[in-house]
């Protein structure tokens, strides 16, 4: 499982953007730069590893919950 996180205004949009960050990453890793960490629109790849190849047909899209985060009362009984 690979995770990619950022705001998008859809789920076509979403993917289409974590397939745009996994290139850049990728053809930095081969050219023997760092990978580029932060667009400007808050996505980018922490890591790349040579020889993975995704199945973008397959990606699914969902709201990530931060299964550490304090503020979400729903996780707690009261």
């Amino acid at each position: 499982m690979h995770v990619f996180t950022g705001r998008a205004d859809s789920r076509s949009a979403a993917v289409r953007i974590a397939h745009e960050v996994y290139d850049a990453a990728r053809a930095a890793r081969e050219a023997g730069l760092d990978i580029p960490h932060g667009r400007p629109d808050g996505w980018g790849a922490c890591g790349y590893r040579p020889g993975w190849e995704l199945d973008w047909p397959a990606a699914t899209v969902g709201r990530w919950n931060d299964p550490y985060s304090w503020t979400r009362i729903s996780d707690f009984e009261l």
